[in-house]
């Protein structure tokens, strides 16, 4: 904690006034791990209302909207070292909260909040053992009562208490199993994985943004099969993402020996591998996703063949309602359904050579996505067989540099026809629909011939007028 000073003066100011104030779960267990960034979390025998008072006139910013749970905000710019005239300032998020024990009723989507008064009261309701630890600041005293610090050494998550009352007082945990296992590539402890698959009933009482929060860490960490493969195996996932389950029971038409559920797994996996920008929600989402629709276009053809015919497009339409239900920004579900609409139309061209038409339109259709959409129809060939892999990627390569040579010609990310509206009225004396059909010839026109200058595209427009309004 010495490399923590904020933490420390922080603590003093709280014994001043006469309270208890130490550095509390994920921060410890971080801190041991080595990861210890700049949100630090703290538990105290202080009432909401004390800790306002305290660190109002000590912090650069308060925010109290967690107040009705016993919990208070602040940020606070300070140097990461003891020596004031070395270290970069940072930005500490910290926030604090009042010692408690929280539990669901039964039929409540809110957790029912009651303050305790001793560190050990809190320590014990934490969600895991891991997460259980604290640090008495400013003394510095280690607090351990569940032997975290054992269970963090064997990468193993328990819960301090019984996993059945534990889960029963926020059936969440169960989910934050599921994401710390992703996130800190740990083991579930056998007890626990029980109690998930017995409450898994228990999640429904969780609100959906909750679990929207949850499955999004669960995405966006570095083992994200791991927690998924948890979620499936307790009946959790059949609960908040059924869609995911569902794919065990089919084969995927062009890998026999594979489930679509792992080749699902490993799309994911293989899309995480291509990102260049950091963790990427949509593009994670649309691996996982993408395939969905298997099991409602599953056909039986002559022969022993398996077919999923239009299967990117129902499962489009169910990602639409899945991420809907899991209350995502209508901006993520449209490019998550979008990604799962187009995965398959890099191999609906075929294998011959890209025309520049086709290319215009593969362009067009995937608009800002296009950059995502190469990433998940690379990642979706998860076949062991080298040859036709490698003959898909030389594909897709052929597929990028052709889109890169038209890109230089032409500028393919705003595609738009030669003429805009108001020359189209001007042009044919119309408004209205019409506008809307002769700006769509227009645009195909486009498409298919690339540019042509105003005065063709006139002469084509005149034509194709002349000759409807026959």
């Amino acid at each position: 904690m010495g490399a923590y000073p904020v933490a420390e003066e922080l603590g003093r100011r709280f014994q001043r006034a006469g309270f208890r104030l130490a550095l509390v779960g994920g921060s410890v267990r971080d801190a041991l791990l080595g990861r210890l960034g700049n949100d630090l979390d703290f538990t105290t025998d202080a009432r909401p209302e004390q800790i306002l008072a305290l660190l109002k006139p000590w912090a650069d910013a308060i925010w109290d909207v967690g107040i009705a749970f016993g919990t208070v905000g602040a940020r606070k710019k300070a140097r990461p070292t003891a020596d004031p005239e070395h270290g970069e300032l940072f930005d500490f998020q910290i926030e604090i909260t009042t010692y408690r024990s929280e539990a669901y009723d039964r039929d409540s989507r809110k957790p029912e909040v009651s303050y305790g008064d001793t560190i050990e009261e809190d320590l014990v309701r934490r969600d895991f053992t891991v997460n259980a630890m604290a640090v008495a600041l400013p003394e510095l005293a280690f607090i351990d009562p569940h032997h975290g610090l054992d269970d963090l050494a064997a990468k193993l998550l328990r819960t301090p208490g019984t996993p059945e009352a534990s889960f029963s007082d926020d059936p969440l945990r169960m989910l934050r199993a599921a994401r710390f296992a992703a996130q800190l590539d740990f083991e579930v402890a056998p007890e626990v994985v029980t109690a998930m698959t017995e409450m898994a009933e228990r999640i429904d009482i969780v609100s959906a943004e909750r679990v929207q929060a949850e499955l999004n860490k669960l995405l966006l960490s570095a083992h994200p099969r791991k927690g998924l493969l948890l979620l499936v195996d307790t009946g959790l996932a059949e609960r908040v993402l059924p869609e995911l389950p569902a794919l065990r029971l089919e084969r995927d038409e062009h890998h026999r020996h594979k489930d679509v559920y792992d080749h699902s797994l490993t799309v994911l996996e293989q899309a995480i591998a291509l990102e260049d920008e950091g963790p990427d929600l949509t593009l994670r989402l649309a691996a996982l996703l993408h395939d969905i629709g298997k099991p409602r276009t599953r056909r039986f053809e002559d022969g022993g063949g398996v077919s999923f015919h239009h299967h990117e497009l129902v499962g489009a339409k169910m990602t639409k309602k899945r991420l809907r239900e899991l209350k995502y920004s209508n901006e993520l579900i449209a490019d998550v359904s979008r990604l799962v609409e187009l995965h398959l139309r890099f191999h609906g061209y075929g294998s011959g050579e890209w025309t520049d038409s086709a290319v215009r339109r593969y362009v067009r259709d995937a608009g800002p996505l296009l950059s995502r959409l190469h990433k998940l129809t690379r990642s979706d060939c998860t076949t062991r067989n080298r040859k036709k892999a490698a003959a898909l990627s030389r594909s897709y390569d052929g597929l990028e540099q052709r889109i890169a040579e038209l890109q230089e010609k032409e500028e393919l990310g705003a595609i738009r026809p030669d003429l805009n509206g108001h020359e189209i009225m001007a042009i044919l004396g119309v408004q209205g629909r019409d506008v809307g059909a002769a700006y769509d010839f227009l645009l195909e026109l486009r498409l298919e011939n690339g540019p042509m200058g105003p005065e063709a595209a006139e002469a084509a427009l005149r034509a194709w007028w002349a000759d409807r309004e026959k």
